[in-house]
C-alpha cells in the first residue's frame, strides 16, 4: 500500500509556489490577434441641400355633368310663372321638388323570396339606384305574415336622379299607358304632396319584356315644399304633369 501511494505522488506535477498553475501558451497553428488601430476623429458630414418647394401636381379636371333638362325648365320657366301668379316676393318662396319615392308592394314575397329579388332588380333598373326592401312591422296570421318578413321594396330619389326620373315619367312612360285620360287633379294629401299609381310597370322602357316574369304595379309619391295643394298642382302642371281638366 505504501508503494502505491508513493507512485501516485510522483505522477503528480509539482505546483509553483503560491498555488497557481502555469499559464498556458498559445495553441499551435493560431497567430495572436493584432491590436486594433486607434480611429481618428470623425469627419463632419456635409449638410444636406435644402429642398425647394415641390411643384404642385396637376389637378385632374372634374367631369362636369350637364344640368338636367327638367331642372333647367324649373329655373327658367316655372319660377317666373309661379312668382307672377302667386305674388312671391323672393325666389326662395317658390315651391320646389324635394324628393320622389317609388314603392312596390309584394304580398306574395312572403311565400317565394325569388319574387322579391326580381322586383328589386326591376325597380333598380327603373330608378337607377339601389333599392331598399320593406319588412312587416307586425305579424298577421290571416295573411300568413310574420314580423320581419319582406313584403315589398322602395327607393327614394333626390337631386339629379329625381329630375331625370320625372322627365322620363312625364315624357316617355305616361304616354305609353293604355287609354290614358290624364292624371286626377285631386290626388294630393292637403300638404302639397302628390301620389299616383301605375298598374303595369312595363311602361318604362328600361325593362326588357323577355326578362320580366310578372307584371307588377307601383306607387309614385312626389314630395314638394308647397304649403297648399293649389301651389303644388300648379308647380307639377308647369313641369309637364298631364292633369285632367276640371
Amino acid at each position: 500500500m505504501a508503494a502505491k501511494e508513493d507512485s501516485r505522488q510522483e505522477a503528480k506535477e509539482p505546483k509553483e509556489p503560491g498555488g497557481k498553475p502555469e499559464a498556458k501558451g498559445p495553441k499551435e497553428g493560431k497567430q495572436p490577434k493584432a491590436p486594433k488601430e486607434a480611429k481618428g476623429p470623425k469627419e463632419p458630414k456635409e449638410p444636406k441641400e435644402a429642398k425647394g418647394p415641390e411643384e404642385p401636381k396637376e389637378a385632374r379636371p372634374k367631369e362636369v355633368l350637364p344640368e338636367p333638362r327638367l331642372r333647367k325648365i324649373y329655373r327658367e320657366t316655372v319660377v317666373p310663372a309661379m312668382m307672377k301668379k302667386f305674388g312671391y316676393r323672393n325666389v326662395m318662396q317658390v315651391p320646389r321638388l324635394e324628393k320622389v319615392v317609388l314603392n312596390m308592394g309584394l304580398g306574395e314575397a312572403a311565400r317565394d323570396i325569388k319574387l322579391l329579388d326580381a322586383a328589386e332588380r326591376e325597380l333598380a333598373l327603373i330608378a337607377g339606384q339601389k333599392v331598399v326592401p320593406t319588412r312587416a312591422k307586425r305579424a298577421i296570421s290571416t295573411f300568413k305574415i310574420r314580423q320581419g318578413m319582406p313584403v315589398g321594396c322602395f327607393v327614394t330619389l333626390r337631386g339629379r336622379h329625381m329630375y331625370d326620373f320625372l322627365d322620363r315619367l312625364v315624357n316617355v312612360a305616361i304616354p305609353r299607358v293604355r287609354d290614358f285620360r290624364g292624371l286626377p287633379a285631386k290626388s294630393f294629401d292637403g300638404r302639397g304632396n302628390h301620389s299616383m299609381g301605375i298598374r303595369e310597370h312595363l311602361i318604362f322602357t328600361e325593362l326588357d319584356y323577355n326578362k320580366v316574369s310578372t307584371v307588377r304595379g307601383m306607387n309614385i309619391i312626389t314630395v314638394t315644399t308647397a304649403k297648399t295643394d293649389e301651389e303644388a298642382r300648379e308647380l307639377l302642371r308647369l313641369l309637364g304633369f298631364p292633369f285632367r281638366e276640371a
